[in-house]
């Protein structure tokens, strides 16, 4: 079901299970997907944000279940995501230990070919408070094309540009979600803009079309919007469906695009976009 659509579609909401959703894309070949998908840690735990003792909890759809369950879904979403994927096309897939596995595994029997698995470090991560453990400072980003044998778009000289005209690495330090990408409100696993941007910058050209199946506060869309991409975003919720329209009602605002991209280029690196 559609819940938004912009005067000149390109950027699109669409509410319900990714699955169905994905499948009823008619005619629409996906240049990238970006997926953040439950990781499946909310175990009742606590971890510390803005210095407070809060839960790790997220919601439902972040509750585990059993991992046969949770084997099935992933198999399932790739695989939907891979139909309607270009053949050029690539997908970017975030996680922790507690996913990344799964996702590893099952990529390559779906006849996905792994190009790189990002390490994003985070430049302020949450305290550890348990004392018990190292602090959680990373997350990870599997690369990944359709075919193997198959050429994907990989915009190498932006991307040596981007890191002082040098090759970059797959170990991405950028920093955590800032309050300037927090005014319409925050959804509870929000990734940072200059995350998404350098991958969507690193992977299509312009007028590309993206899909987030789990969009949440549509971070996707707000960078794919700024860097001239067209969007598509998937999500059950309405609360998140519609901070991810408020978001984009911001940025029609005078002047908010131009701001949006000079943050991106003071982020990635203070090279020009």
């Amino acid at each position: 079901m559609t819940f938004f659509q912009s005067p000149n579609q390109d950027f699109t909401l669409l509410q319900g299970d990714c699955i169905e959703q994905i499948y009823k894309l008619i005619d629409k070949p996906i240049d990238m997907v970006f997926a953040d998908p439950p990781y499946f840690l909310s175990n009742d735990g606590l971890t510390v944000k803005n210095g407070k003792v809060q839960s790790v909890n997220k919601g439902k759809w972040d509750k585990f279940t059993d991992d046969n369950k949770i084997y099935i879904f992933t198999y399932d979403w790739l695989t939907a995501v891979r139909e309607k994927l270009a053949d050029n096309g690539t997908i970017w897939i975030s996680g922790t230990h507690h996913n990344i596995f799964t996702l590893g595994r099952i990529l390559p029997q779906l006849g996905f070919k792994i190009l790189n698995v990002i390490t994003w470090e985070k430049t302020n991560p949450p305290p550890n408070f348990s004392c018990r453990y190292f602090t959680h400072s990373t997350e990870f980003v599997i690369w990944a094309r359709k075919h193997p044998k198959v050429p994907h778009y990989f915009n190498y000289d932006l991307m040596k540009k981007l890191n002082a005209d040098k090759q970059m690495k797959d170990v991405w330090k950028i920093p955590a979600v800032a309050k300037w990408e927090k005014t319409c409100g925050k959804h509870p696993t929000q990734k940072p803009l200059a995350l998404l941007a350098q991958m969507i910058l690193a992977s299509t050209e312009e007028n590309a079309l993206v899909l987030d199946p789990f969009t949440g506060s549509s971070t996707t869309g707000i960078a794919s919007h700024v860097l001239g991409r067209r969007f598509i975003g998937i999500d059950k919720e309405t609360e998140f469906l519609q901070l991810s329209q408020s978001r984009y009602e911001d940025l029609q605002t005078k002047g908010r695009k131009e701001s949006f991209k000079g943050q991106f280029n003071r982020l990635l690196n203070k090279s020009s976009l």
